[in-house]
């Protein structure tokens, strides 16, 4: 059974994560959506509420599982008996940090592959921070999330004192 570990902070996830997992989910008997518990960022949500968010709207995939880690991924990836990591590339700087990673992780675990997916053109731009971004001004995120993620963007920005208005 072909199985693959897509990583990432995923805070929030956005439509290009999505599409980036679907089209995994085609190419790989199972997939797994690893949420990184890190400790060393301020998340807007926690692990928890990620792999919730991720469920509901991968949900339709049955070949998906979502599941958080903490630590380094060669080790979760050997922990899920898994030899196959999924990353996606958006532009130019993304491919030389992934191959940089790809290549240390093959020296820590050699069976390790690393598979990289091209971004979809319309998501090439879109990152989880500039959502966030755009959301702390009010600013209209619906083309980037789903509309249950953008609503939960936006309630806890209201919860956490950050939204900022134009005005």
């Amino acid at each position: 059974m072909a199985k693959a570990i897509y990583p990432g902070s995923f805070d929030p996830i956005t439509n290009g994560h999505i599409d980036i997992i679907e089209r995994a989910a085609k190419m790989f008997d199972k997939v797994i959506v690893g949420v990184l518990i890190n400790s060393a960022k301020d998340p807007l949500f926690t692990p928890s509420e990620r792999v919730d968010m991720i469920k509901g709207v991968v949900g339709h995939l049955p070949n998906i599982e979502v599941l958080e880690f903490d630590g380094l991924l060669v080790d979760f990836a050997r922990e899920q008996n898994c030899n196959i990591l999924v990353r996606g590339l958006r532009v130019i700087t993304d491919f030389e940090y992934e191959l940089q990673l790809a290549q240390t992780n093959k020296i820590i675990a050699p069976n390790l592959e690393t598979v990289f997916l091209s971004t979809n053109l319309k998501y090439s731009y879109l990152s989880s921070s500039i959502v966030k971004e755009i959301a702390v001004y009010d600013g209209d995120i619906s083309h980037f999330v789903r509309e249950d993620i953008r609503k939960r963007i936006m309630e806890r920005l209201r919860e956490k004192g950050l939204r900022r208005s134009n005005e």
